[in-house]
């Protein structure tokens, strides 16, 4: 059986797994990962997301100890489209997240399009934190979890390389006219206001993609 698995995958994490190990118990898989361009596009949550070939690496790590224990192989090919690499013709399966079901009925509708067989589709089940909730990539790196579920209520999460903070005292200005006009100041793409205490005598600025001040 030749079967499609496709995501972003960054960071890795115990939900994953579960479809990583469903994936390569069936037969052969080819993970689609999204491409530089493609990820920021395919998420609900702004964030950080990790070079192409640092991804692939990983994930390359993560697939080999399963493939062992199944016997079965795996590629990796950049994913530049949702559909993606599922809508070829040699694809007899495709495993999915519960929340990514509708991406493959897609597939299969643009694989209808094009006279090729449905794919049978594998719906895995999330793998809940400590909290109940489902362990996901954006909860990890905004700090809340780790990658097994485990709540982490020190952690920082993940900043971008490009970020930097800037403590100034601009007591009496509009957040809005900050947020315009400081981006400017510093060389900076964008910037996010945070209040420090209860004074209002200063704020905290997070600033993107900009040199260093």
């Amino acid at each position: 059986m030749d079967v499609a698995l496709g995501g972003t995958f960054d960071p890795i994490h115990d939900g994953h797994r579960a479809l990583f190990d469903r994936a390569l118990s069936i037969g052969k898989v080819t993970v689609g990962l999204t491409s530089d361009q493609l990820a920021p596009k395919t998420r609900t949550a702004d964030r950080y997301i990790h070079p192409y070939e640092k991804r692939r690496r990983q994930l390359a790590n993560e697939l080999t100890e399963i493939s062992e224990k199944y016997g079965h192989a795996f590629e990796i090919r950049q994913l530049t489209k949702p559909t993606g690499i599922a809508t070829e013709a040699r694809f007899d399966v495709i495993v999915v997240s519960p929340e990514t079901r509708s991406g493959a009925e897609e597939v299969n509708r643009q694989r209808a399009l094009q006279g090729h067989a449905e794919l049978d589709i594998e719906v895995v089940p999330h793998v809940c934190a400590e909290d109940g909730d489902p362990i996901s990539s954006t909860r990890i790196v905004r700090g809340e979890i780790d990658q097994h579920g485990n709540l982490t209520p020190s952690a920082e999460g993940r900043r971008s390389p490009n970020q930097r903070w800037v403590v100034l005292p601009i007591w009496g200005f509009k957040s809005s006219l900050i947020k315009n006009w400081f981006p400017t100041l510093l060389d900076a793409q964008s910037c996010d206001v945070h209040f420090v205490g209860d004074s209002g005598l200063c704020s905290l600025l997070t600033c993107d993609e900009g040199p260093r001040i």
